[in-house]
């Protein structure tokens, strides 16, 4: 029970100076306070980032797709699909919250500390006497409490105030003897750990990291773009190809009629038969083939766009708009490599990496220099038999201060010598990796460049072979019917006609997926598709 009560009283007493210690603590660091929000509302106010998941389109649009029956899209539309339903897309996506809770904690280290305590001491102890035999024992009861309020300023300063209560009851003394001491200590670093610059250092490079996920996520979501948009023509020159081989199929077996029909009134021989027929069994094994790859485009367009649906992957696909040569006209391909520069995610990743190493730099040389810290300690104790009383003493003009420097520096100080040369060596690092990658950039800008003027013209050459081919199987087949030619010749046209016309649609879908791969070298393919995200910005050096 006399434990219970002492504890009741040190609560008590802590509940009090509670409100004693915190309008003190308040005033003490109200303008400390007011200094360091503005300097971390600097720190922020530099980003204006976007959310972290702001990838949408610039316009606001809506899809409004059954979730049973097939999909009936255009390219737009599989491009909003992915975006809102891929699935790596929303893993993707978490990255940067994650990567934003190290700023927290990086924040966490200016966050205000209370601190509290209490405790009972019993001390039953003998004296000698000046004989050198026992005297009396003595019963000393003790109860202490504190509470503190103490943070960590980005200038390098360190600020508590706390206040401590201490009340002895002894047998040996009539009356209690308490103290209350309300105390203000103040240490600033001097030489290394002063200034904002050094102890935001780790807030900044958090930051930066953060917008590293955020071009990262820029990245994946114009690869995603352009897989999308790479399967959906893939799709469509495999709806078409089994549209051609069908039709091809169909004039082989209108073929056989032909050949059977001249075999039956002795216009041929019936050797000529198994020519025809060796064509058929072949187109029948081209459909099988094309039918496969169908199957398996629509398999990965289904999985990109992730469609609402107990079972998406038993929905059919329709392309509302067939692959078609559109009208683009480029400029110059300096001025597309320029713009590379300037867009590409994997440049202001490197860029963003040598403004980390700029701060670390910052961070490492400052920890060449020596410790010192001036600290200064003021308080004020009250001295009476009660506790009430050792508050209310604390009014009287008695006080203590102490004012000091404390210096440390190592011998050597290899340790931070070691950080400086490896950060001065990773930032010579950074920027001549960047200058690689400007090169890497440039090829990869001039490659897809090519890559489209060829395609392009590729477009018109295939159309002329497949005008030629069509001429070609129009003679060989009249040549067949008056007899001066021969089932096999035939089948080798209609074969060369097949091929021809597979490539004339190849070639616009070829035309399609290179004119999306130069825009993704380019790093322009979300804004040139309409779509708003981080990272539009170059980060400035």
């Amino acid at each position: 029970m006399m434990a219970i009560s002492c504890f009741r009283k040190l609560f008590v007493r802590l509940f009090i100076l509670t409100f004693f210690l915190l309008p003190i603590s308040c005033v003490i660091s109200k303008d400390v306070w007011i200094a360091e929000d503005q300097i971390l509302a600097d720190v922020y106010s530099k980003k204006n980032m976007p959310a972290a998941v702001d990838i949408k389109p610039i316009s606001k649009q809506i899809i409004n797709l059954p979730e049973k029956g097939p999909l009936k899209i255009t390219v737009e539309d599989a491009i909003l699909m992915a975006l809102e339903n891929n699935r790596s897309l929303l893993v993707e996506r978490i990255n940067p919250f994650i990567q934003k809770t190290f700023e927290d904690q990086e924040l966490a280290v200016f966050d205000p500390i209370v601190n509290a305590g209490a405790s009972i001491r019993r001390d039953d102890s003998k004296t000698l006497n000046p004989s050198g035999s026992y005297s009396d024992s003595s019963v000393n009861d003790v109860f202490a409490g504190s509470i503190s309020l103490k943070q960590f300023f980005p200038t390098g300063t360190f600020v508590e105030v706390a206040t401590v209560t201490k009340t002895t009851d002894s047998d040996q003394y009539s009356t209690q003897y308490a103290s209350t001491r309300l105390g203000l200590s103040v240490t600033q670093s001097i030489l290394q750990g002063y200034g904002t610059d050094v102890n935001l250092a780790r807030l900044r490079q958090s930051q930066l990291e953060t917008d590293i996920t955020q071009y990262e996520l820029r990245g994946f979501s114009e690869s995603l773009l352009a897989q999308v948009e790479t399967t959906y023509w893939d799709y469509a020159l495999s709806l078409r190809q089994m549209e051609i081989v069908e039709e091809s199929l169909k004039l082989a077996r209108q073929q056989i009629t032909e050949t059977e029909e001249m075999i039956r009134v002795g216009a041929t021989a019936e050797a000529e038969l198994a020519a025809v027929q060796a064509e058929v069994a072949a187109q029948q094994q081209g459909l099988i083939d094309a039918k496969s790859t169908l199957e398996s485009n629509r398999l990965r367009l289904i999985r990109l766009l992730n469609p609402s649906g107990d079972n998406p992957w038993e929905r059919d696909i329709i392309l509302v708009h067939p692959p078609t040569l559109p009208e683009i006209k480029y400029d110059e391909v300096g001025a597309h490599v320029a713009v590379a520069m300037r867009m590409r995610p994997e440049m202001n990743q490197a860029r963003i990496d040598i403004q980390k190493n700029d701060i670390e730099i910052v961070r490492t040389k400052n920890g060449l220099l020596p410790q010192m810290d001036l600290f200064i300690t003021l308080g004020k104790t009250g001295y009476a038999n009660s506790f009430s009383g050792s508050v209310n003493d604390i009014k009287d003009d008695s006080y203590d201060m102490m004012v000091g420097l404390n210096f440390e520096y190592p011998i050597f100080n290899r340790n931070a010598s070691a950080q400086q040369r490896r950060v001065l060596l990773s930032k010579d690092r950074a920027e001549m990796a960047l200058d690689n990658l400007k090169q890497i950039i440039a090829l990869d800008v001039r490659n897809a460049y090519i890559e489209i003027n060829r395609t392009k013209e590729q477009i018109s050459a295939s159309t002329a072979t497949r005008k030629f081919q069509e001429e070609k199987l129009r003679i060989e087949t009249e040549k067949f019917r008056v007899g001066r030619s021969t089932n096999l010749f035939v089948a080798q046209v209609q074969r060369d006609l097949l091929v021809s016309r597979i490539n004339e649609v190849r070639a616009v879908v070829n035309y399609l997926k290179a004119t999306v791969h130069f825009y993704r070298m380019e790093g322009s393919l979300l804004e040139r598709r309409g779509i708003n995200a981080h990272g539009h910005s170059p980060v400035k050096m």
